[in-house]
């Protein structure tokens, strides 16, 4: 498992694919919220396994982008979850 989280934005949450579905992303995501009035992160729009996640715990989409704005030039998406 990979985390990383910053001033409202969640960085990097990814759980290896073995592990995925036991509550472990759940879990560190439940923690990054916990004295958050909001959080904001980016998802590429090809990761629908995310982006499901992300909106089962309240993230909504904000803005979708075409790709050329990040580094992998894929189409992305911005999310937020307020309180």
């Amino acid at each position: 498992m990979r985390l990383s989280f910053r001033d409202g934005w969640v960085e990097h949450l990814y759980v290896e694919p073995a592990a995925q579905g036991r509550g472990l992303g759940y879990a560190q995501l439940n923690q990054m919220m916990m004295g958050q009035s909001h959080l904001k992160l980016w998802v590429f729009q090809q990761n629908t396994p995310a982006i499901g996640f992300y909106s089962r715990r309240g993230f909504h989409l904000v803005e979708p982008r075409d790709g050329s704005g990040n580094e992998e030039r894929e189409p992305d998406a911005l999310y937020e979850w307020r309180r």
